[in-house]
């Protein structure tokens, strides 16, 4: 009996874009990276704390280091425990720098595609399947802990972060794993999700653009609707090849 061939992670297209927005400095981060023995990618972006140049190097150093555990075989939660180690050693004190962050890896499992992603602060993640967008990740911030609890927040709790890299235990690591459909994806620093409604960011990813242009897209409408933070958009495209080209 014929079987039809298993969908593989090899069919992904990427691209970023990162404005510095009214700062002195960009201090946001992302990173992707492949292993050639594990042939998974991970996707990271960071967000440091603050408006400092230790805050730029801490998302820099967490961004990599997260990046490259997790396309090595780490649980994406486990990535970020590695890259909170590399950043208490590289940058001893909590005076030089702190960070928050999202991973994204894609994974062919036996239970077919799937998405794992951890998170701390409010870097998001979404997934678009051209219908539903869905937002992967919850923040964690002031403003979401009062809402969840049934109370209201104010505007200065949504810049509250509850977690950072630096700081969080393993049992406060946000953590999500979801289906994984052909679609695009997003990752996202606080500095575009803020400024930019859940409908323009559906109407920007729906877009037929490639990466490159739908991160700039969403990073630069940010800025123009009043965002003064720093801004990156790092959008990955998941497309599922024809049966017959699986076939050959």
């Amino acid at each position: 009996m014929l079987t039809a061939p298993v969908p593989t992670l090899q069919h992904l297209l990427w691209d970023s874009a990162s404005r510095r927005g009214s700062r002195s400095l960009n201090a946001d981060a992302f990173a992707i990276h492949r292993d050639p023995v594990t042939g998974r990618t991970a996707f990271v972006v960071a967000d440091g704390i603050g408006d400092s140049l230790g805050a730029a190097r801490a998302a820099w150093l967490a961004a990599n280091t997260a990046a490259e555990a997790a396309a090595s075989g780490q649980d994406p939660a486990d990535a970020i425990l590695t890259a909170q180690r590399a950043v208490r050693a590289a940058l001893p004190g909590e005076e030089s720098g702190d960070t928050v962050l999202a991973v994204a890896v894609p994974d062919a499992g036996p239970a077919g595609l799937a998405l794992d992603v951890a998170w701390v602060g409010d870097c998001r993640v979404y997934h678009s399947n051209g219908r539903v967008l869905e937002q992967v990740t919850t923040d964690h911030t002031v403003a979401e802990y009062f809402r969840s609890r049934g109370r209201r927040a104010t505007q200065r709790m949504e810049h509250m972060v509850t977690t950072s890299v630096r700081t969080v235990r393993p049992e406060r690591i946000g953590r999500n794993r979801t289906g994984f459909a052909a679609g695009r994806l997003l990752l996202c620093s606080d500095g575009v999700h803020k400024p930019l409604p859940v409908g323009a960011l559906r109407e920007i990813l729906d877009r037929p653009a490639a990466p490159d242009l739908a991160a700039k897209f969403l990073a630069d409408n940010a800025l123009a609707l009043g965002g003064t933070d720093n801004t990156t958009a790092l959008v990955v495209d998941h497309f599922m090849p024809s049966p017959r080209a699986m076939a050959a």
